[in-house]
C-alpha cells in the first residue's frame, strides 16, 4: 500500500513537471505540446489507476477507473486540436473530484 502511494505520488509529480515544461516553453513547440497535452494525461491517468483500488466506495472505484481510462486513452488516441480533446479534461476533473471526495475526514 505504501509503495503504491509512493509510485502514485512520483507519477503525479512527473506529470506536473511535464505540464510546467509545456506551459513555460522549455523545449521546442512540438515537444512542449507532446509533454503538456499527451504525456501529462497519460501519467495522470496512470496515477488514477493506482489510486482506484484505495477508494472507500465501490462506485468511486469504478468511476476512478473510468476517469483514468478517459485520461489515458484520450492522451494516446485523441488527435491534438480537435473538439474531442476536451474529453481528457473531463476525465482529469472527474478523477480530481473523486480523489477529494474519497479522502477521509478527520473530525474532533
Amino acid at each position: 500500500m505504501r509503495n503504491q502511494q509512493s509510485t502514485q505520488g512520483i507519477l503525479s509529480i512527473i506529470a506536473l513537471v511535464c505540464l510546467a515544461a509545456g506551459w513555460f516553453n522549455l523545449f521546442s513547440p512540438d515537444v512542449n505540446t507532446l509533454l503538456s497535452r499527451k504525456v501529462f494525461y497519460v501519467l495522470i491517468g496512470a496515477s488514477f489507476f493506482l489510486q482506484a483500488p484505495a477508494m472507500k466506495n465501490q462506485n468511486f472505484t469504478y468511476a476512478m477507473y473510468a476517469a483514468a481510462a478517459i485520461c489515458v486513452l484520450g492522451g494516446l488516441f485523441i488527435p491534438l486540436g480537435t473538439r474531442l480533446e476536451s474529453i481528457k479534461t473531463v476525465g482529469l476533473l472527474g478523477g480530481i473530484i473523486l480523489s477529494i471526495a474519497s479522502r477521509p475526514s478527520y473530525r474532533q
